[in-house]
């Protein structure tokens, strides 16, 4: 019996109606309900391109874990679990860190910035020399303090990495009391050669962050040598993350958080999934708009075959059968558009992958040429079930009202 009410369905789909009208008004369903579906792929996977950029800019100066207090702002690093973590067969290196607001000033400009404190192991955490934009990296060259500053911040204090004058870094000593009478007297100062500047292509980075040796930031906030504010840890190649992640979350305890890439921009990556989520509901409110069409050509195709109902009931077709027939027919619709639009959209993200037919711009501003895409299929399995649910209950719903008699 299932297979006659598909046969009658598609055929009702596809055979001549008595009114044009509703020729024209199925199709224009399944168009709608296809550019529809095509435009949610090509949204989603835009939104995917986009991520997985920053996520690669971030990943360049992130590492892969950090461990950092769960209460506080520094922990030590000559106790024992976390020297533990040195001896770590599946750890390459563990670096130390040291991040703290200064006040920095070159000349006549001053303003205030993240200063952070990195060890030797530093390059081995990160990928720094890969996003460097101009002299090199250097926190110390064994004479003299270095610094490295990103670019938005050298940009705005003004200086590049081939002045010779001296960069000036001042913090309020952690260990007394301000003096009102000689606040200078108050104040700790550093001081360090600009080396080079760094892009991560993220504000918090570019115009804030300043790179030092971690001596330097330890004499500046007035810290010991095992105090940091977070270790920095890299896996050895082939260590799956996730695991690394809980074996050290359990090796240090519950003083201790270990973050992975995502963790660490929590709040970035939160972000992205919001407006990811949203474009969604905006979509599917736009496909709610397409599949009335899908109602008003069922809904009129009931009343054009209103005979071949009447047929079917003297042939002996129950009710629940012709009401299928129908319901069949437009979920076939809603079918017919969902895998149109699947094809389309997967082609035209293709082809903007391969190709880059759509152009951001061109110029240093720009990081890259075209607007990135990266198809999921998880994405893909989203879309089909969200057009096909609705395709359902767009074509449920006028037969659900049909007078079979």
């Amino acid at each position: 019996m299932a297979n006659l009410e598909n046969h009658i369905a598609w055929r009702y789909l596809f055979s001549k109606k008595g009114h044009n009208a509703i020729n024209i008004v199925s199709g224009i369903s399944a168009a709608a309900v296809m550019v529809v579906t095509a435009a949610m792929v090509c949204v989603l996977s835009v939104m995917n391109g986009f991520g997985v950029l920053v996520e690669h800019m971030f990943s360049e100066f992130d590492p892969a874990l950090m461990v950092v207090p769960a209460e506080g702002t520094t922990l030590r690093t000559d106790t024992a679990p976390v020297v533990s973590l040195y001896a770590r067969e599946d750890i390459e290196a563990v670096s130390m860190q040291l991040e703290q607001t200064a006040l920095i000033r070159y000349k006549d400009h001053q303003l205030p910035a993240r200063v952070m404190g990195v060890d030797s192991l530093f390059e081995q955490t990160a990928h720094i020399d890969s996003i460097i934009t101009d002299g090199f990296y250097s926190v110390w060259d064994g004479a003299f303090e270095r610094a490295v500053l990103g670019r938005g911040l050298a940009a705005q204090i003004g200086i590049n990495a081939h002045f010779t004058g001296a960069l000036h870094l001042y913090a309020p000593r952690r260990t007394e009391r301000i003096n009102l009478l000689r606040p200078d007297l108050s104040l700790l100062h550093e001081h360090a050669f600009i080396a080079g500047t760094f892009a991560v292509n993220q504000i918090d980075y570019d115009d804030q962050l300043i790179l030092v040796s971690l001596p330097l930031a330890q004499r500046l906030f007035e810290y010991d040598e095992h105090t940091a504010s977070a270790l920095r840890i890299q896996p050895r190649e082939g260590v799956k993350i996730s695991y690394l992640q809980s074996q050290i979350a359990k090796a240090l305890g519950p003083g201790y958080r270990v973050l992975d890439r995502y963790e660490q921009q929590a709040d970035f990556f939160r972000i992205l999934k919001i407006e990811k989520l949203l474009t969604v509901l905006l979509l599917v409110f736009i496909l709610l708009i397409a599949l009335f069409n899908s109602i008003g050509s069922l809904s009129m195709l009931i009343i054009d075959k209103r005979e071949d109902i009447r047929i079917l009931s003297d042939l002996g077709a129950d009710e629940p059968t012709i009401r299928r027939i129908f319901l069949t027919e437009g979920w076939l619709i809603s079918t017919l558009g969902t895998i149109g639009g699947l094809v389309i959209g997967v082609l035209l993200c293709l082809g903007q992958q391969y190709f880059g037919w759509l152009k951001l711009g061109s110029g240093a501003e720009y990081i890259i040429s075209a607007y990135p895409v990266q198809v999921q299929a998880v994405d893909i399995v989203l879309v089909a079930l969200i057009v096909l649910t609705l395709g359902f209950v767009a074509a449920w719903y006028p037969t659900r009202k049909m007078k079979i008699a």
